[in-house]
């Protein structure tokens, strides 16, 4: 009797340890989720500890996100992730990752959102999005002694584009998208590469007859190798930036939306695009035309 009265106490104890296990495991979810933060993306657990927040980008897909010349990740985008960070008293984590894998390391709590030129348009249904703050343009660069002039050129020529790239969905995707697909079918091949300037240096070997490429990497491509490629004048498509967060993390979403506001609002957001107008940057930026000024 008294062995069956031990092991008796000892269960009690053990449901108790274990629904106060389960309530402490549901405050700290709640926390998170009052806080405006992914559980599965968050590397703090309280009010009192640094926020860390890890910005997924491409490092070699400037003007949004590179590597300078001192080592440094730097970039447009990468520089307005900082100054969120600097306002809301977050720790900017600048994680570069596998373009193609970037749902990946997103779903997988690795980063946070996805912050690097990244297209919305034909994902908006996929994540959670800020409002578009860049309109951009696919485009094709040639050497500047080709002979391809026109779209209608690029028949019979080995084209490539990045993978996991918005101008590999604008010259894949099947919906509504007849007048691209069918320029797609003309190339003698449609290629790949891991990153632009493999691209770059593909065209310029000879190895490939174009890219297809957005006009931000394109015109840094052209300042930096004078006189090597030029763009044609019939654009792909075109295309607008915004800032992309796991599906159903509106919360995060809404926090860094608040933020980039008040950096629209108060002028720093062009004073940062300033520093790219090589680039053709400031002239791109629409963040305006979205928000309440």
């Amino acid at each position: 009797m008294k062995n069956l009265k031990k092991i008796t106490s000892l269960l009690l104890v053990a449901i108790f340890l274990m629904a106060t296990f389960v309530g402490c495991s549901n405050d700290v979810s709640q926390n998170y989720q009052k806080a405006g933060t992914d559980p599965q993306a968050e590397t703090f657990g309280s009010e009192q500890v640094e926020r860390t927040f890890t910005v997924g980008f491409d490092a070699e897909y400037p003007p949004y996100g590179y590597m300078d010349k001192d080592g440094n990740y730097t970039g447009f985008d990468l520089e307005l992730a900082a100054e969120v960070c600097k306002r809301r008293n977050w720790r900017l984590v600048k994680q570069p990752i596998d373009w193609d894998s970037k749902d990946l390391e997103l779903l997988s709590g690795k980063i946070n959102c996805i912050w690097n030129g990244f297209t919305m348009t034909g994902r908006e249904n996929k994540y959670e999005w800020t409002v578009p703050y860049v309109d951009n343009s696919i485009v094709f660069v040639v050497n500047n002694n080709s002979k391809i002039n026109t779209k209608a050129d690029l028949a019979g020529k080995v084209v490539t584009t990045q993978t996991g790239s918005s101008a590999l969905s604008a010259l894949t995707d099947t919906e509504d998208n007849d007048e691209n697909l069918a320029l797609k079918d003309s190339f003698k091949s449609l290629e790949q590469t891991p990153d632009y300037n493999t691209a770059f240096m593909n065209l310029e070997s000879g190895l490939v007859d174009a890219i297809a490429v957005d006009i931000g990497v394109a015109k840094y491509q052209l300042t930096n190798r004078k006189n090597k490629f030029r763009i044609l004048d019939e654009e792909l498509s075109k295309e607008q930036y915004a800032v992309g967060f796991r599906y159903g993390n509106v919360a995060l979403r809404n926090n860094v939306q608040e933020t980039l506001n008040e950096i629209y609002k108060d002028g720093t957001m062009m004073e940062i695009a300033k520093k790219y107008s090589d680039y053709n940057l400031p002239d791109m930026i629409c963040f305006g035309d979205y928000i309440d000024k």
